[in-house]
């Protein structure tokens, strides 16, 4: 039987998802889409056979909704996930889980209330093949215990959106996310450095580029640049350094071309196509799961700690120094 999936949310990514589900993802089909823009997602269901929404809520209230998919504005994502609980259904929400740690903690409470785990968060670099093997090579102890990580973030261009704030709290939360998870540790405390500033970004108001230095309780130091607009294209990079050796993310597989005296190979343009096998994997896997009634990724727990992080990240942007990351005791249910 296939799993009925709602999509809360037809932006950019949202129609990508969509799409994703209804063409690589086996076991499922979209029955049903919402967005406050119902002539955008009109196209989308005519093209599919899906029901349109305006109200996300009445989506997650169809009966012929299993479970739903939370790809709306950042300021939107809470409510819906509290909504998807109270009804009962698995939920995936795209990162954040919300953008304010009294929501997140609201979560937290309604899904231990409920009894089990039914929201998962879509930090999709968990899923990619190259994280995924950089992981196993810090667990094996090939290079040692790590003491240190550089990585960076860079985008080509950005959202006309796009704010300071952002730029680590809808960006910089997947190397918060995925660090974390790398190294199997915490963070105690961080601190944003604004190096020499883009001209690009500094014409619109952006605090660009950003570096995020977060410390863990084992004391590894890590620094994260962030860069919404490099210009040459969506870079990501990730080296771990320990005391017996490094390990490094991989760049994505690319023709190597040597022409008039040079040697070159491509830059992805963005994520959609970076981490198109992470995405698919992702919802392969919770798809599969969610039929099975036992889901096993990143969970309410681990986006309030992001949220937390990037929240403390935020304040030392403005205020400056160093700040401690404090967050509540995690759970026994989400151990």
């Amino acid at each position: 039987m296939e799993l009925r999936i709602g999509v809360i949310g037809m932006g950019a990514i949202g129609r990508e998802h969509g799409k994703r589900l209804m063409e690589k993802i086996t076991g499922c089909t979209v029955t049903a889409v919402a967005d406050i823009n119902v002539e955008g997602a009109a196209k989308f269901a005519e093209q599919y056979g899906a029901k349109v929404y305006q109200e996300g809520e009445d989506l997650i209230n169809d009966s012929n909704v299993d479970a739903v998919v939370v790809t709306s504005w950042d300021e939107a994502h809470a409510k819906y996930v509290l909504a998807s609980i109270a009804a009962g259904k698995y939920v995936f929400c795209e990162k954040p889980l919300a953008t304010k740690i009294e929501e997140c903690e609201a979560i937290l409470e309604a899904e231990e209330k409920f009894g089990k785990r039914i929201v998962q968060v879509g930090f999709m670099r968990r899923y990619d093949p190259d994280y995924v093997a950089l992981k196993e090579i810090i667990k094996s102890g090939k290079i040692g215990q790590p003491m240190m990580v550089h990585a960076c973030h860079r985008n080509m261009t950005h959202a006309s959106n796009m704010t300071s704030e952002m730029s680590i709290k809808n960006s910089g939360i997947h190397e918060i996310d995925v660090l974390r998870w790398l190294l199997d540790d915490d963070y105690v405390e961080g601190q944003v450095i604004l190096p020499r500033q883009s001209r690009i970004s500094a014409e619109e108001g952006l605090q660009d580029p950003q570096i995020m230095m977060l410390r863990t309780t084992e004391g590894i130091a890590i620094d994260v640049e962030i860069s919404q607009s490099s210009g040459y294209g969506y870079d990501i990079q990730c080296e771990v350094v320990g005391d017996l050796g490094t390990a490094r993310l991989p760049d994505p597989s690319s023709v190597v071309t040597r022409t008039d005296c040079s040697c070159a190979f491509g830059v992805m343009p963005g994520w959609e196509t970076r981490f198109i096998d992470a995405y698919n994997i992702e919802f392969q896997k919770w798809v599969n799961e969610v039929k099975a009634d036992c889901i096993t990724g990143p969970s309410s727990w681990d986006g309030y700690v992001a949220c937390v992080t990037a929240h403390t990240l935020g304040e030392a942007r403005v205020e400056g120094g160093v700040k401690p990351i404090i967050t509540k005791e995690c759970p026994e249910f989400y151990k």
